[in-house]
């Protein structure tokens, strides 16, 4: 306790408090999160020649923003290297970051 009888929170309290926070990026490695750019979910995009007014509006308009696993677009600014990153919104950690490769349909 402070002498004021104020609670002082433990040093490593403190400390883990201001711990700085990392992301891999694919080509760079471990890096400060501050030189990301986060862009967004990663949402397969319907035809837009041939999908309904619906179908687009609810693609250019709509975010699923449950928590959970989400694959997200990411930008490692000082190399401008996009990336995607697995991250888990619910406990927010980064599980897996990997260059998007282009699915064939």
């Amino acid at each position: 306790m402070h002498s004021q009888g104020k609670r002082v929170p433990h040093r490593s309290a403190i400390e883990a408090n201001n711990a700085m926070k990392i992301m891999t990026c694919p080509l760079n490695g471990p890096r400060p999160v501050s030189e990301f750019f986060y862009w967004g979910e990663m949402r397969p995009m319907p035809e837009p020649s041939t999908c309904s007014d619906d179908a687009w509006a609810d693609y250019v308009f709509n975010r699923n923003g449950a928590p959970g696993v989400k694959r997200e677009w990411w930008c490692h600014t000082p190399s401008n290297t996009w990336f995607i990153a697995e991250r888990d919104t619910e406990k927010d950690v980064v599980l897996h970051t990997y260059f998007y490769e282009v699915e064939e349909r």
